[in-house]
């Protein structure tokens, strides 16, 4: 019988994503992309995060909160392969794994001393989506955790942004100027399913205070339509 621990949720994450649709599927793709760690009530001591402006890159150990189920599979489909091949689950970086735990490296950008919420912390360049559980934060240390001998295997090479974003109307002027850039970075990725490529489809993403309503032909995302939540 395999043991049971328990582990706190210490903060949680407040980002543009409502919906895990158009996340990056890793920390640090969209540098532009804004976030802020929000301590549970139990841990807003300033002390807990005393020295931690010294640092430039935070580690996030954070919860799939919407992969939970109660069985697992040895093997998942990685989205850097298209969907269609099938790896060991622990050769990957899926959600769908037996404890749904991410890890995640973003920047810090600064430590607020919110008067109500204690300290908060600004981040750039995460992939949780808003909402999402955090159980422990930890330094970036470069000496300890840069291995530029490292091989990645199938995911060796970062991904380069695949689309060219279109906006003929020129929609995308109504988002704020600090989440526009964000925003196009995000939907360069292809936010997509990589099994869906019909020119005819119109995608819909939540990001802010917006849904964004696009259609991918060939290299190309068109935005066309933008829309209040």
């Amino acid at each position: 019988m395999s043991d049971v621990h328990t582990i706190q949720v210490i903060a949680r994450i407040r980002s543009d994503f409502p919906t895990k649709f158009g996340i990056p599927r890793q920390s640090g793709l969209v540098e532009e992309l804004k976030a802020a760690v929000v301590f549970e009530p139990e841990y807003r001591n300033p002390d807990a995060v005393r020295g931690l402006e010294g640092f430039s890159h935070l580690w996030l150990i954070w919860q799939f909160s919407k992969a939970v189920r109660d069985s697992w599979s040895p093997t998942v489909r990685p989205p850097r392969l298209g969907g269609n091949t099938r790896m060991g689950v622990f050769a990957t970086r899926s959600p769908f794994r037996p404890n749904p735990i991410g890890l995640s490296c973003v920047r810090l950008e600064g430590v607020e001393l919110h008067p109500e919420l204690g300290p908060v912390l600004h981040i750039a360049g995460a992939d949780l989506m808003d909402g999402s559980p955090i159980y422990d934060i930890k330094p970036y240390l470069p000496y300890a955790d840069c291995r530029p001998d490292a091989v990645g295997g199938f995911a060796g090479r970062p991904k380069e942004p695949t689309l060219q974003v279109e906006d003929p109307e020129g929609l995308l002027d109504q988002v704020e100027e600090e989440k526009r850039a964000a925003l196009v970075g995000v939907l360069a990725q292809d936010p997509r399913p990589t099994y869906q490529h019909d020119p005819q489809r119109v995608y819909g993403m939540a990001f802010g205070d917006w849904e964004v309503k696009f259609q991918v032909r060939e290299d190309r995302l068109y935005v066309i339509a933008l829309e209040s939540r």
